[in-house]
């Protein structure tokens, strides 16, 4: 017998199994596509250093300039 569902049994705990490829449930994959589709100028994408230049911004001002909200 699998130990997770005995564990799971015993905590009233119910197991689910994610899609292989899911990724409206992956956190880093809905920060990305936040970036890429609202935050980053069209400029951004000029040459690679403005591109890094741009993501790192966004990232060190996330949670202040820069949220997500699920609402």
């Amino acid at each position: 017998m699998n130990y997770a569902w005995l564990w799971a049994e015993q905590y009233n705990l119910e197991i689910r199994y994610l899609p292989s490829y899911s990724p409206e449930l992956n956190a880093i994959e809905i920060l990305w596509r936040k970036i890429k589709y609202e935050w980053l100028s069209i400029s951004a994408y000029e040459t690679y250093s403005k591109l890094k230049k741009a993501v790192e911004t966004i990232l060190d001002n996330y949670c202040s300039k820069y949220e997500i909200t699920f609402s």
